[in-house]
């Protein structure tokens, strides 16, 4: 393995994963553009370190790469990897920040053979697996989808599973007083960037697991899209005729919960995920009908354990790889709802506007 960027994902997610599955995959070299943390990060698990994307690629003991970088050098170091002949390539989520970019990785790995796998951890979770293995024909009569997430912020998470080496302070919080002398375009744009920033950066990681009861993912149609303070977003949406509400916040919870529901006619199914940078097993599933409910899990692992075994397959030959085509959809599933969303901001303002 060799992981591009050593931030609190990789410290606090990755490492402690990986650390359990010594048998099949081993950390041999870390990469971060802070030298500071490569070093320190890499001295964790007796690994190489460096500052450069290249020497990574060009490190013979390296067959497998993680990126973990900002989202803005994901496609580049995803076609540098495969172009560099490793055989699997794990790359945090969104995996592009456009159609463009998603098309060009597509290609470079049907070009070079090399499979991709986004890390998006519910769709490798076991509790999820089992679910879609044993709800028969639910995805036909869904009707209705729900993701809602309550959770403290990430650092309260991040340090129960380790010391955070290199983290970036917090923006401060911005002031009544400040945002009251905002001007309504400054609001306005800050109202967008905090729904789209949801939408990529939260709601993106049950995106894929609606997008499996809507067939009809690219009719999207944002009814409500607002914001939530601390952070978090409230988004009601219909994709083609399932309705869908998005929720979230981060704030000083005391319980935290993460749950995803798809209700049909007649059975319904609703999971009960471990939080973000969360090491305790997997997702518990129910299926319920009229007549029954289902229990699946909770299981031995998480998901972020299932990517990292998925990944070991497809490096070693085995097991099949998520289609180019399906990572296509998902990107572009989320960046249309993330488009819609910040467009009903646009929208409100033009109405209070005529109002005025």
């Amino acid at each position: 393995m060799g992981i591009l960027g050593a931030g609190p994902v990789t410290q606090a997610i990755h490492l402690p994963s990986l650390a359990r599955l010594r048998d099949i995959l081993e950390v041999r070299h870390i990469m971060d553009v802070d030298p500071a943390v490569a070093e320190s990060v890499a001295a964790r698990v007796g690994a190489r370190f460096s500052t450069s994307v290249e020497e990574l690629l060009a490190d013979p003991a390296v067959e497998i790469v993680a990126i973990c970088s900002p989202h803005q050098f994901h496609a580049v170091q995803v076609i540098a990897a495969c172009r560099a002949g490793k055989k699997a390539v794990l790359c945090e989520k969104p995996f592009a920040m456009n159609g463009e970019e998603a098309a060009a990785i597509a290609a470079i790995s049907a070009e070079t053979g090399v499979p991709i796998v986004v890390g998006a951890m519910h769709t490798f979770d076991p509790g999820w697996l089992a679910a879609e293995s044993a709800w028969g024909g639910l995805p036909d009569q869904v009707h209705t989808i729900r993701s809602s997430i309550v959770l403290p912020p990430n650092p309260r998470f991040e340090d129960f599973a380790t010391e955070i080496v290199g983290r970036t302070p917090p923006p401060a919080a911005a002031t009544a007083g400040a945002n009251a002398a905002a001007s309504g375009a400054a609001a306005d744009a800050a109202e967008k960037a905090k729904l789209t920033g949801g939408v990529i950066g939260l709601a993106i990681h049950d995106l894929p697991l609606v997008r499996r009861f809507a067939p009809d993912f690219r009719a999207v149609e944002v009814l409500h899209a607002q914001t939530v303070l601390p952070f978090g977003y409230v988004i009601s949406l219909r994709a083609g005729s399932v309705a869908i509400e998005l929720r979230a916040a981060m704030n000083g919870t005391w319980e935290p919960s993460w749950t995803f529901e798809a209700i049909g006619d007649d059975a319904s199914l609703s999971i009960d995920f471990t939080p973000s940078y969360v090491h305790a097993g997997s997702a518990t599933a129910r299926i319920r009908t009229a007549a029954s409910t289902t229990v699946l899990g909770p299981f031995g692992h998480n998901g972020y354990e299932g990517e990292w075994r998925k990944l070991a397959e497809l490096a070693r030959g085995t097991g099949t790889a998520p289609h180019p085509e399906t990572l296509i959809h998902d990107l572009e599933f989320a960046l249309a709802i993330a488009d819609a969303a910040a467009a009903c901001v646009d929208a409100g303002a033009a109405y209070e506007e005529a109002r005025a």
